[in-house]
């Protein structure tokens, strides 16, 4: 995963790229589902399939998938209560973690993720990286996640480095796909895993 080259700046996804938390998220969305009698709408399969999309519009997909009434923004804050009760089980992947920490102080460093920004700072400073990144950008952060490429586009404007300079480290489908519209070269961390 070691990069050859010296890029403008590095763009981080949070979960199963800095931290081992895709587990802990699906846990979230059982509980959060379970108090509807919902928890069979969601397999895991589907879950790993989306990752990287924001709460909100996996609930979107899956009210639409099946033909189903619930309060979206009341279900995102369940689930997002959820997991913020997880964090403190958060661990680091070590192998990203150690490419962020040889790059620290000599480039630029952002994290861009579709979890909420709140939770991803707990997560960040779970681990004790949150001072790496000079920006950290989430899901209320702009209108459309992932793969639409905003939020890689909006961490690099942040950092003041142009989208063509900056590399992006992710664990999702959705995740790579935003980075390639956004015109940046995208390392996928699970080919190193």
């Amino acid at each position: 995963m070691p990069l050859d080259f010296v890029p403008g700046a590095l763009i981080f996804d949070c979960d199963g790229t800095l931290a081992d938390t895709m587990p802990l998220h699906y846990l979230a969305w059982r509980e959060a589902l379970d108090t509807l009698g919902l928890t069979t709408i969601f397999p895991e399969s589907q879950f790993y399939s989306l990752g990287g999309v924001p709460a909100s519009e996996v609930l979107e997909i899956l009210k639409a998938d099946h033909a189903l009434s619930f309060d979206i923004p009341a279900l995102t804050h369940a689930k997002e209560e959820a997991f913020g009760r997880l964090v403190p089980r958060a661990t680091p992947i070590q192998p990203v973690i150690e490419e962020a920490r040889r790059f620290f102080t000599k480039i630029p460093m952002a994290v861009a993720s579709g979890g909420q920004r709140e939770l991803v700072e707990g997560t960040l400073t779970r681990l004790g990286i949150r001072e790496w990144f000079g920006v950290v950008v989430g899901s209320q952060d702009t209108k459309l996640g992932k793969p639409a490429p905003d939020l890689f586009l909006l961490a690099a404007e942040r950092l003041q480095v142009a989208p063509e300079h900056c590399v992006v480290f992710e664990d999702a489908p959705a995740g790579i796909e935003a980075a390639r519209r956004a015109g940046m070269r995208a390392v996928d961390i699970t080919r190193f895993l």
